[in-house]
């Protein structure tokens, strides 16, 4: 693709539109950068993109574009139903995504995960392996660092591990990933789609061009019905490749590669299916498998994703902050062994949590419900079993204390998004990790 003396628009200043941005100029584009958000608050995107040259256009200007466009790379978080969407794709000959701009100057190749849950767990995880394998691997995309960026780094990677968002992936054309990861599907987002197929169609771009002889990774009971290369895996059922057997091993009934998920620092069943994935990568890329077991064996969760926090008095406290939907605290509960009480609860965002009955009348001995929709908790719960309000953090976590018995798991796991009380659920899952050291330095 040859952008030199090329009129290219960047719509989004935040991260993945400086980078974009940043390698448009490097590729000879003429850039400019437009954001219909407050000017005062763009202020430092205005800077960042003043470093590249790029005038970044903001507020009613972003919106009122003078001239036409030979490209426009808009940005994730921009819905294409957006008036500025609609405005710049008049104006352009085309428009496409971050993640399809940079591929089209990527030289490595790439392995992409997408998922409503679990993308973030197993795309750090593959990066990690791959690295131990003695490869040199970045991970990148939704997870933090833009594609964009590592494309421009012109560092030489083996591989490039990349988590999609549907969001992202609604943009794409030519993306291709020689490995592409279907880690899950649940009702998510249903603020941006019209309806969950809407939701579902979008995550299933990531197969949009793909070949027969590229491998695709897939969640057995989401039957997706793909052709060619296709590896599935479940830790629920029989029906995958990769199988959980009793004991927490992970196994490939075909051949008969094995892994001890007991072994592992991760938590729950549905890790265990993170494994899985990353496992059905080691194998096609044919790694060590004894640098594979030993990295796995080590690694660490992503903060706030089923994340060991502290253990007192025989009870371990589970920080699962970033559970910001039913499936994703359906799927915590399912992975559970020991007694949980569980802590649930946060925004209002209309999801009904009478849908997980099943779930927490199986696993949980008691329920501490938190945020906008504590009462609703109680109303679909507190006839199975105890529900105990609370106003905060930190009182969640003591009520857990006095519930829980030794031997068993104090699991935060929300089950919606934290912006009734926090920033964000870092901010969430923080607040539960310093009440639980707080827990643990009382005597």
């Amino acid at each position: 693709m040859k952008l030199r003396g090329k009129q290219i628009a960047i719509l989004g200043a935040g991260s993945s539109g400086i980078a974009a941005a940043a390698l448009a100029v490097r590729e000879g584009g003429v850039v400019t950068a437009y954001d219909n958000g407050d000017a005062e608050r763009l202020a430092g995107a205005v800077a960042s993109f003043a470093a590249l040259g790029v005038n970044l256009y903001t507020a009613n200007e972003a919106l009122n574009p003078e001239g036409q466009f030979d490209l426009t790379v808009i940005s994730p978080g921009i819905d294409l139903a957006w008036p500025i969407a609609q405005t710049f794709a008049e104006r352009s000959m085309e428009l496409i995504g971050e993640i399809e701009f940079a591929w089209r100057f990527c030289d490595a190749p790439v392995i992409a995960i997408t998922g409503t849950n679990g993308k973030t767990t197993t795309t750090t995880l593959i990066d990690e392996m791959i690295r131990a394998a003695g490869l040199n691997s970045v991970a990148a995309g939704n997870i933090g660092l833009p594609f964009s960026e590592v494309v421009r780094s012109e560092v030489h990677y083996d591989w490039i591990v990349l988590e999609v968002s549907s969001f992202q992936l609604e943009t794409i054309v030519r993306f291709s990933p020689s490995v592409a990861i279907w880690v899950n599907f649940a009702p998510d987002h249903l603020d941006r789609y019209a309806d969950l197929e809407a939701y579902r169609q979008a995550k299933l771009r990531i197969f949009l061009n793909r070949t027969a002889t590229q491998l695709a990774i897939v969640k057995a009971e989401d039957n997706l019905g793909l052709d060619g290369s296709v590896t599935t895996f479940s830790a629920f059922s029989d029906e995958g490749n990769w199988c959980y057997r009793e004991g927490g091993i992970l196994e490939h009934r075909d051949n008969g590669r094995r892994f001890s998920f007991e072994n592992c620092e991760l938590l729950g069943k549905h890790n265990a299916e993170n494994v899985m994935a990353a496992l059905a990568v080691a194998e096609r890329l044919g790694l060590d498998w004894g640098k594979v077991d030993d990295c796995i064996s080590r690694f660490r969760p992503p903060a706030h994703r089923c994340e060991k926090v502290g253990e007192k008095d025989g009870v371990i406290y589970v920080n699962d902050s970033k559970s910001t939907n039913l499936h994703s605290l359906a799927s915590a509960l399912r992975g559970q062994v020991s007694p949980v009480v569980l802590i649930a609860g946060g925004k209002d965002k209309g999801l009904n949590f009478g849908e997980l009955r099943e779930e927490v009348a199986e696993r949980v001995r008691a329920v501490v419900c938190l945020g906008e929709i504590k009462e609703h908790l109680m109303s679909s719960w507190s006839d199975l079993l105890p529900c105990h309000p609370v106003d905060s953090v930190p009182d969640a976590v003591a009520k857990a204390r006095e519930l829980a018995e030794s031997g068993d798991l104090v699991l935060f796991s929300p089950g919606t998004s934290s912006f009734d009380m926090f920033s964000g659920y870092v901010a969430r899952g923080d607040a539960f990790r310093e009440a639980v050291t707080s827990l643990s330095e009382s005597v």
